[in-house]
């Protein structure tokens, strides 16, 4: 069952922090198994990859089908109804739409000394997107991911996502289209990383490498960060609602299980001020867990890590808020608005009952790969600067150099540097 607290009783600090904590996802332990891959990777290529392929994947690859062609492509997409096409299209002018707004503008200025200041901005040249792939696969994380990239200039973009039984996605595989994405591999799991990372003959590498997996994905990437860049190593999906009695609980019900039925791992929680509401949305909860797909993987995840937060007023709301930092923050109250403007911590915020956080997942325009795990306290969602880099830049003509020189080669000389202050003393004026 989930858990049920409420504020101003004794335990209350206490039983937050266990539903916290057992908010720990995969405790599987699979850093030695990665670590064997990506060495196989790196000193076996092609070879190797396309043996893990086969062996995971039960597809019989070869290096030269690892890549999937224009026409296979094509093939592919073409039987996709029309409708859900322009659903897919939806989403990605959407995306696109917000993410244009992203784009830093660079800066130079001339300061009171005469030297020139200034930010310069560049896209990364080469980005590697991992992809799940099967019947689970998620084309929304692909224009999540991809068309930021793209927009932010850079000029390669390669999906990797694998293909169990030789099952290739559709939609991915459209929305790698509609995104810009024109390298497409047939590959998974932690050699995929290792092969954007390291690259193999038939695969060059990337500078960075974006997107969702399962353990072993995430394990690879953190074995690979500092060769490459990556965006984060993610944790299980979460959602924190605060809603008020005016609310329909079944709208509420939903919400929460919309999260839970991403995986037994994921969370979902609810803040309110009305225990009689929250019974209703708790038994909401069990009614409609019987019309879902995917009922035994909501429930699981419901039941071990689902809670109830009943406080005595939703002024005490924002700060449970800001303690867990979730990575989806949905308000319905009568004033979401001045309820947003009191958190500090979030991944994103939904404002209002009509607007579900799966809105966000899809057809909302920001982006939906976010910071988990109460990360949102000190990192944000990807972005379009996610995939460029800021070089700075500095002009010191010789007046310039004159009225700031001394100083430099004072502190070079306070911190034991000699070479440093003689490379500045030697241009200043005897």
């Amino acid at each position: 069952m989930p858990a049920w607290l409420e504020s101003g009783t004794p335990g209350f600090d206490a039983g937050l922090a266990a539903l916290l904590a057992r908010h720990g996802g995969s405790t599987q332990q699979v850093d030695v198994v990665v670590r064997d891959i990506i060495a196989d990777i790196r000193a076996h290529g092609d070879e190797a990859l396309v043996r893990l392929t086969r062996q995971f994947d039960r597809f019989e690859a070869s290096p030269g089908t690892l890549a999937l062609t224009g026409h296979e492509i094509e093939n592919a997409t073409a039987g996709i109804p029309p409708a859900t096409m322009r659903a897919l299209e939806l989403a990605a002018a959407r995306i696109e739409s917000f993410h244009g707004r992203q784009l830093p503008r660079e800066d130079a200025y001339v300061d009171g000394i005469g030297a020139t200041l200034g930010l310069r901005w560049t896209p990364i040249d080469a980005v590697g997107l991992y992809v799940p792939g099967g019947q689970a696969a998620y084309p929304s994380s692909v224009l999540m991911n991809a068309i930021p990239a793209r927009i932010a200039g850079v000029r390669r973009l390669v999906m990797v996502s694998p293909t169990p039984g030789g099952f290739v996605n559709p939609l991915v595989l459209a929305a790698a289209r509609l995104a810009g994405i024109h390298e497409v591999h047939r590959i998974g799991g932690a050699q995929a990383v290792a092969a954007l990372a390291f690259g193999t003959p038939t695969i060059r590498p990337v500078d960075k490498i974006v997107g969702p997996g399962n353990a072993y994905v995430a394990e690879a990437k953190r074995q690979v960060f500092g060769h490459v860049g990556i965006d984060s190593i993610a944790g299980p999906s979460e959602v924190l609602i605060i809603a008020d009695a005016a609310n329909n609980p079944a709208w509420i019900a939903a919400d929460l299980l919309a999260q839970a039925e991403h995986d037994e791992d994921a969370q979902s929680i609810l803040i309110t001020d009305s225990a009689a509401f929250a019974h209703s949305v708790a038994e909401a909860v069990d009614s409609l867990l019987q019309q879902l797909g995917r009922a035994a993987i909501a429930g699981r995840s419901w039941a071990a890590h689902g809670g109830i937060v009943v406080v005595r007023s939703l002024d005490e709301a924002p700060a449970i808020a800001n303690r867990i930092a979730p990575e989806h923050l949905q308000l319905c109250t009568a004033d979401p608005g001045a309820l947003a403007a009191q958190i500090r911590h979030a991944g994103a915020i939904f404002l209002g009952a009509t607007t579900p956080e799966a809105i966000g997942d899809y057809v909302g325009g920001p982006n939906h790969v976010l910071p988990t795990s109460g990360s949102a306290r000190f990192s944000s969602g990807l972005s379009v600067l996610d995939f460029m880099k800021r070089t700075t830049i500095l002009s010191t003509p010789a007046a310039a150099l004159e009225a700031i020189g001394p100083a430099a080669a004072l502190l070079a000389d306070a911190e034991g540097l000699g070479a440093h202050a003689l490379s500045v003393r030697m241009r200043l004026k005897p």
